[in-house]
């Protein structure tokens, strides 16, 4: 009998994706039925805190230290190592499929987002396998080298979406970077709706905004809604993920979509699991008039993100969702770091 993500699979065009998964994670995904995999910063780290991991983590590390002295260039390795493992799982599916599913996502360094640094550790990283998709964030830095890696025919995963025109420029990139090529490589842009939602409900309880919470925990949805509707008219062929799931909804709410939700397997995907519910196309449910306009009226940063110019290329990265993102994965970055330091 089929499960809750095949059933969605089979009757809407939504895809359940894994994120930072350990092996045994993986494995539970793909059979559950996951096209394809995400993994960010923290990866490392969680993988080293991950009991039935250790042991492939201190053979990764041990290799790296035998080759560099630096810290972060370890880490590099040792995230490329232990990534391309899971690549190596989801490899068949990317065969089946002809280069269409079974993309495993990797991203560099948070704290060297430069797009010098992003495209040299985006050509380490593709090294480690065929289905090895370059995870970027779209920043001014990251748009840049998102574009080379197009040219050079790398699939990308262009990450740290939180607004309408994040998205619009992603794509601009991506048409102006496919331009002459035979068979441009598959690249999607991950909206991270659920760390939106987070940090537009932390913002509403800091500043006391009176506002009703059934209406923020519609913000990140609505976005996407937005970039779905734009992606939809301007023919792209650009995918969506949806990403940085807080909630059960954060999947349940966006199926009916063509767009692959990633999550991960703990608290999540195993949660749904359990639950079985029935599969309802729920993305496309209209939103009031009147709900978009108290958000556009008391969310600063929901109007921002809302409205097409609401931000501009150097705006991306102090963005406040972004930064919100990113310090989870500088935290853990620094983590894995200390780790790595203390066996010199």
């Amino acid at each position: 009998m089929d499960g809750y993500f095949q059933r969605v699979q089979q009757l809407t065009a939504s895809r359940f994706w894994i994120n930072n998964v350990t092996l045994d994670e993986a494995q539970k995904a793909i059979d559950a039925g996951a096209t394809g995999c995400t993994q960010n910063p923290s990866y490392v780290w969680k993988m080293m805190t991950a009991k039935d991991e250790q042991a492939r983590v201190d053979a990764s590390v041990k290799r790296a230290l035998g080759k560099t002295k630096d810290v972060d260039d370890a880490l590099v390795m040792v995230q490329r190592d232990l990534v391309a493992d899971v690549a190596k799982m989801f490899l068949p599916l990317y065969r089946q499929s002809f280069g269409r599913l079974g993309y495993v996502s990797i991203q560099g360094n948070p704290f060297r987002e430069d797009a010098e640094t992003i495209l040299k550790t985006a050509r380490f990283n593709r090294e480690a396998g065929q289905n090895i998709m370059i995870k970027i964030p779209v920043t001014a830095d990251g748009l840049e080298a998102i574009g080379a890696c197009i040219s050079e025919g790398m699939p990308v995963n262009a990450t740290e979406v939180m607004s309408i025109q994040q998205a619009i420029d992603l794509i601009e990139v991506y048409e102006e970077a496919a331009k002459g090529l035979e068979k441009p490589p598959v690249v999607y842009l991950s909206h991270i709706a659920g760390i939106f939602d987070e940090y537009i409900n932390n913002y509403v309880a800091e500043q006391k905004v009176p506002i009703r919470g059934d209406l923020t925990f519609q913000g990140g949805k609505i976005v996407a809604k937005k970039i779905r509707a734009y992606m939809d008219e301007c023919k792209t062929a650009v995918g969506f993920i949806n990403g940085g799931a807080r909630g059960l909804h954060h999947f349940t709410e966006w199926v009916g979509a063509d767009i692959s939700t990633t999550i991960n397997w703990k608290g999540t995907a195993e949660d749904l699991l359990e639950l079985d519910p029935p599969v309802v196309a729920r993305f496309d449910n209209p939103v009031p008039e009147s709900v978009l306009d108290e958000l556009l009226v008391k969310l600063p940063d929901f109007k921002k993100a809302y409205l097409v110019g609401g931000l501009e290329a150097h705006d991306y990265e102090e963005f406040g969702p972004v930064v919100l993102f990113c310090s989870s994965f500088r935290k853990a970055w620094g983590q894995a770091r200390e780790r790595v330091a203390s066996l010199f």
